[in-house]
């Protein structure tokens, strides 16, 4: 059965609405760690049962958050059609439901959402967000507003927690205040290298990935209470793929083993408070 979606048509306009991609985060490892109580700040907002199980639409970086944008995000990994959250309109389309945000004559949903009146905000991180080449600058290039800088990287021990800190920065900012802002975050904190996360660790594996994840959920943190303070917001937290750590002899990415094309996924609201 199709897993029922809230009707966008009315959060748009009246929520903050928040994209934050967990650069190649594997399902398996984010539903133990939530199972194990290790993700205490994202548990808040999640159901006893974790994050759903999903396919993502592409095996690295670039190709899935291509389809992101397009409003293809990933795709509950049970048969049968599932309504789409947000669609461009295009002939034949079979997963506009009555409760999906349309978004007429736009070629991707962040220029849709401007339309609407959002400001949209892109905070990169890996290096498809990195603005230093023209493929770098290509997807950053759809937000009206994008930063990257090198501690934003995959290489910083410390790169969510300043990702968070410009996004609520800006989130907080007299220019913003009383406009519904569009939010993108990329999170590179998991992706490849992640030993750093682990002390004594040698190399990456799926101990220092499941580290890297603790890290990013007490990252977050902030963020979530940046947002109740603006007002309503409706929030996507998703992978956009995982990784392979020598599984059936894979490695990495940009390949369709399982661990690379299951991904978790949630979504949620955050009520306003004073």
């Amino acid at each position: 059965m199709p897993i029922e979606i809230p009707d966008m048509r009315h959060i748009a306009g009246t929520h903050d609405l928040v994209l934050v991609t967990l650069d190649t985060l594997r399902y398996d490892v984010a539903q133990q760690q939530f199972h194990a109580g290790h993700l205490p700040h994202l548990a808040q907002f999640m159901g006893t049962d974790g994050w759903q199980l999903r396919h993502t639409p592409g095996s690295f970086t670039y190709a899935a958050h291509c389809a992101f944008f397009a409003g293809f995000l990933p795709t509950p990994a049970q048969p049968g059609l599932h309504p789409r959250l947000f669609c461009l309109r295009f002939p034949g389309s079979e997963t506009t439901h009555a409760h999906s945000l349309v978004l007429d004559d736009a070629d991707s949903i962040v220029g849709g959402l401007a339309r609407l009146g959002y400001h949209t905000l892109c905070i990169g991180g890996v290096g498809f967000f990195n603005k230093q080449t023209p493929l770098g600058s290509q997807l950053p290039n759809l937000f009206a507003e994008s930063h990257w800088q090198p501690e934003f990287g995959v290489t910083d021990a410390d790169s969510t927690a300043r990702q968070v800190a410009l996004a609520c920065a800006r989130l907080q900012s007299d220019d913003l205040r009383g406009r519904r802002v569009f939010l993108f975050i990329n999170v590179s904190a998991i992706h490849q290298p992640n030993r750093h996360y682990l002390a004594g660790a040698a190399q990456d594996g799926l101990d220092t990935h499941a580290a890297a994840l603790r890290y990013v959920d007490a990252a977050l943190a902030p963020l979530w209470q940046a947002l109740a303070q603006r007002g309503p917001s409706f929030v996507m937290l998703c992978s956009d793929h995982g990784t392979s750590y020598g599984e059936d002899g894979y490695h990495g990415h940009r390949h369709a083993h399982p661990s690379v094309m299951q991904v978790p996924y949630t979504h949620f609201r955050i009520a306003a408070h004073d």
